[in-house]
């Protein structure tokens, strides 16, 4: 069984302005006061009005869904206590005039030191899954066959359309701000081990970037742990929909082990058509076409379907096939985060925007 873990990363907020508020050491010593969350597994982040939890290693999604719940429970609970609220959106959907403050670690600093605008409108929010590898080279191959699909689990977590009080017209504004960094967006096809490491290698060299953490693929090799790391998503808004998406990304995982067993030759989708497809679910979500592994734009529902049948052998071998496939239907009936927080936005203004994504830390 292929192990599984998940980041996720929140918002600081006021509940009555729905303006990030940088409380994120006053929540952190908070939460790590209650019994139910570990002092490693909340985290700070770039700017003082975000915050991160780690899920531990799990096996089973089951327990992705149950430790996400707790830690979202205990976040929540230590937020209201220092006066704000955590919000699940993968973008601030209002700010202040003045930038939040960054947090006081060096590396954060030189990062503001270097691109001050960039670091300012960093009030973003991810959702990290991590698959456990057996080495590094498999992990390559992982990367190699996996890569193609980001697009689509792109378009699946899209969480963020708004900004500043506005549609910007895309359902992941996150993706767009974030890929300003130098080193962004979906990998490169790589040769092997040693092709990543040389051109992970040059990329430091250059100094550019100062270390590896700044290689922010939407899909690289951790540094940290012996795992694939698939950065592509927005933070989910419900945690059965992080669940959803860690069975999908577990699922690409296996099937690209049992293919790479089996000597089968991998997807090559062209790098800039790849960026391309990036952008077009960054925009559209799943609410419009897709481009598919082979390049050709398909109805995403249809994109959705050739996802599903790819990885079922292996989401059946993993007795994840009936949850996932459940999850999914769930999905398409309800639409993503992004089309929530557009009808929100449409029927009650911030107000409702605000309810919706402060919902999520109590929501299944």
């Amino acid at each position: 069984m292929i192990t599984v873990g998940v980041e996720e990363e929140y918002l600081l907020v006021d509940p009555e302005t729905l303006l990030p508020t940088p409380l994120v050491q006053e929540v952190r010593a908070t939460a790590r006061l209650t019994p139910i969350a570990d002092e490693r597994e909340v985290q700070d982040e770039l700017l003082q009005a975000q915050i991160e939890v780690a899920t531990p290693v799990c096996t089973a999604l089951e327990e992705v869904g149950g430790h996400l719940l707790r830690l979202r429970h205990a976040v929540a609970s230590a937020a209201e206590a220092n006066g704000c609220r955590i919000a699940i959106s993968a973008t601030a959907p209002v700010r202040g005039l003045a930038p939040v403050p960054v947090t006081s670690t060096a590396r954060y600093l030189k990062m503001r030191g270097e691109a001050r605008l960039l670091v300012d409108e960093q009030l973003i929010c991810g959702m990290h899954v991590h698959v456990g590898i057996p080495d590094r080279e498999t992990g390559v191959a992982v990367l190699n066959r996996l890569r193609v699909w980001l697009p689509t689990l792109l378009a699946m977590s899209a969480n963020g359309p708004l900004w500043d009080g506005r549609d910007t017209g895309f359902a992941s504004w996150r993706t767009i701000i974030f890929g300003r960094w130098p080193v962004s967006g979906p990998p490169p096809y790589f040769s092997g081990l040693a092709d990543y490491e040389d051109r992970a290698d040059a990329l430091v060299r250059s100094e550019v970037v100062p270390d590896r953490g700044q290689l922010y693929w939407q899909a690289r090799l951790s540094d940290r742990y012996p795992t694939v790391e698939v950065r592509c998503c927005d933070v989910q808004l419900e945690a059965d929909d992080a669940v959803m998406l860690a069975g999908l990304i577990r699922g690409l995982a296996a099937t690209a082990l049992a293919e790479e067993k089996a000597g089968a030759a991998p997807a090559r989708c062209r790098p800039e058509l790849l960026q391309a497809a990036m952008w077009h679910a960054a925009r559209h979500g799943m609410g419009s076409t897709l481009v598919d592994p082979t390049g050709r734009m398909r109805a995403s529902t249809d994109v959705l379907d050739l996802l599903m049948r790819h990885i079922a052998p292996a989401l059946e071998d993993s007795g994840d096939l009936r949850e996932v496939r459940a999850l999914v239907r769930r999905l398409l009936r309800q639409g993503t985060a992004a089309d929530r927080q557009r009808g929100a936005l449409a029927g009650g203004g911030v107000p409702a925007v605000a309810a919706l994504v402060m919902s999520g830390a109590t929501s299944a």
